[in-house]
C-alpha cells in the first residue's frame, strides 16, 4: 500500500461538527477499501487567497493515508461529488512525519507570543525617523512657494 497526504477544503458555512463528520465518513470509506487512516488535523476556518465557489474561506483538513490506489480513488470521486467540499489534493509521500505538520507549528508559535503580530515592537524607518508634516527643509521649493517666499 502506498502512503499519501491528503488536504480537503470544506464550505465556510458548516459547523464544526460537520466538518467532523465529513472526516468520520472519509475514514470510513478508506477503511473499507482496505486503508487506514493515520494523523488528521484539522486547521481551522482560514481565509482562501480568491473565491471558491463563492466561499471566502474554509476548514482546511489534513489526512494521513496508507491505502490502495482503489480506495484513494473512492475517496476522491466521492469528495469531487460532495457539495460541501470545496477543493482536496492527494500528494504521494514517501514517508508521513512525525509530529505536527508545519500549519499547526505556525499556529502553535502565534499562540505563544500572545498578541499575534501586535508584539513586533517599534518600527524603524532607517535615518530619517517618522516623516512629519512639518519637516519640508529636504526637499526643494516648487515654482509656487519661491514666488510666496519672494513675496514676504
Amino acid at each position: 500500500m502506498a502512503l499519501y497526504e491528503h488536504v480537503f477544503l470544506a464550505r465556510q458555512d458548516l459547523s464544526q461538527q460537520q466538518v467532523d463528520a465529513l472526516v468520520e465518513h472519509y475514514k470510513g470509506v478508506i477503511s473499507a477499501n482496505g486503508g487506514t487512516v493515520g494523523r488528521v488535523e484539522n486547521w481551522g476556518l482560514k481565509s482562501l487567497t480568491y473565491r471558491i465557489k463563492k466561499n471566502r474561506k474554509a476548514y482546511y483538513t489534513l489526512m494521513d493515508l496508507n491505502c490502495p490506489p482503489a480506495a484513494l480513488n473512492e475517496l476522491e470521486r466521492q469528495q469531487g461529488l460532495s457539495e460541501d467540499i470545496l477543493r482536496f489534493l492527494t500528494i504521494k509521500v514517501e514517508a508521513h512525519e512525525e509530529g505536527v505538520s508545519a500549519m499547526l507549528q505556525k499556529r502553535e508559535e502565534r499562540s505563544e507570543r500572545g498578541f499575534g503580530d501586535r508584539d513586533r515592537g517599534p518600527r524603524s524607518f532607517g535615518d530619517r525617523g517618522p516623516r512629519s508634516f512639518g519637516d519640508r527643509e529636504d526637499r526643494p521649493r516648487r515654482p509656487r512657494e519661491q514666488a510666496e517666499g519672494a513675496a514676504e
